[in-house]
């Protein structure tokens, strides 16, 4: 069997290899039945607790042992101070509270490196933090979300694409940004983050997808203008186009474009970048994005990202055309059949896809 055009070589076990991995299973199902008999007591103690982190660092895929972890956690977290309750005492609770909190992430912490897509342990992490703002004073439990905050930057300086890191920071920024935290909008900051992520690295479609559901906050927030808004809007048209000169192959940059595009044919976009637009400035934007991407075929002519986005932007330019009964502005004929073509031959399993293109485009390149 290949893998990639690369033949898999398969190489035989010793006897010695085999005896060691026999071992280690019945060490794990050994460590299975001591979790499973002891939770059937109902005692949610410190040696069922040690018992979850032995499994849970063979083995972190293991869900049903994050929960048991959970109530013994939870068992270990509710059992009161003895003595009187008072200030004194509740400072006490506070920082033994802290402490464990601290200790449960930093047991996630290798796991994590060693399985940053594993779902478990970042649903784990977030149920402990959510835990600090239940137990801790405000100041407390927003350090420990920030320190979170700075994690998530060094998982993602490590893997920039890491779709789970960019979900959870996202989650993170959100609270940090709530009345539990006593926060403020962090769009402006976390703009400016996605810009350096993207400067490290183009191809990264969770950086310029945070970047897109960061815009309409951003805009706001900054108070922007019809001026300012559409001087933002030739901004990141323009920082896009850069992408694509040098990377028109990759799918990320097409889908922001195609994201900023929507913001300019669109004239009821929910969240516009530039709402007030007229019709002429629109089918000049548009006008101009097609003679920009028509300049990468010099270079490039075997993309099929290139022929469909002069396709889709044409029949978006038409459409404008007629609302301002403009035809001067629409594509010559014999443009649209080789781009259709040039789809066809390049990426034949998508026909269907291909003759709704040529519908919308008109019948006459079909």
């Amino acid at each position: 069997m290949a893998s990639h055009g690369v033949a898999r070589r398969t190489q035989a076990r010793t006897e010695d290899q085999r005896q060691k991995d026999m071992q280690k299973i019945k060490t794990y199902r050994e460590l299975e039945d001591q979790i499973r008999n002891q939770a059937s007591t109902g005692a949610f103690d410190e040696a069922l607790f040690d018992l979850t982190s032995k499994l849970l660092t063979l083995n972190p895929e293991y869900y049903t042992i994050w929960n048991l972890r959970r109530r013994c956690l939870l068992a270990s977290l509710s059992s009161p101070l003895p003595g009187v309750q008072n200030e004194a005492s509740d400072s006490n609770k506070h920082d033994s509270e802290l402490a464990t909190l601290k200790s449960e992430l930093a047991f996630t912490f290798p796991l994590l490196k060693n399985f940053p897509k594993c779902y478990w342990i970042w649903n784990f992490r977030r149920w402990i933090l959510s835990q600090s703002i239940l137990r801790l004073p405000v100041p407390a439990a927003r350090k420990v979300w920030e320190t979170e905050l700075d994690l998530t930057s060094k998982m993602l300086s490590k893997d920039h694409r890491n779709f789970h890191a960019w979900g959870y920071r996202r989650i993170v920024v959100e609270k940090l940004e709530s009345a539990d935290l006593l926060g403020g909008s962090m769009a402006e900051s976390e703009f400016a983050y996605t810009t350096a992520m993207i400067r490290l690295n183009l191809s990264n479609f969770s950086a310029w997808h945070s970047r897109s559901q960061l815009i309409p906050r951003l805009l706001d927030d900054r108070d922007a203008d019809d001026k300012a808004r559409s001087a933002f809007l030739a901004a990141e048209l323009s920082l896009v186009r850069e992408g694509l000169n040098v990377g028109p192959e990759d799918q990320s940059l097409w889908y922001y474009h195609q994201f900023l595009m929507t913001h300019i044919v669109d004239h009821h976009h929910r969240h516009s970048i530039a709402p007030a637009l007229t019709i002429s400035e629109r089918i000049a934007y548009v006008r101009g994005e097609i003679d920009e991407i028509k300049d990468l075929l010099d270079d490039y002519d075997d993309i099929k990202w290139i022929y469909e986005a002069l396709l889709e932007y044409t029949v978006d330019l038409s459409r404008l055309a007629k609302q301002e009964d403009a035809e001067s502005h629409v594509v010559p004929i014999q443009d649209l059949q080789f781009w259709l073509s040039k789809l066809r031959a390049l990426d034949p399993m998508r026909t269907g896809r291909w003759d709704d293109v040529a519908r919308a485009a008109g019948p006459a390149i079909g």
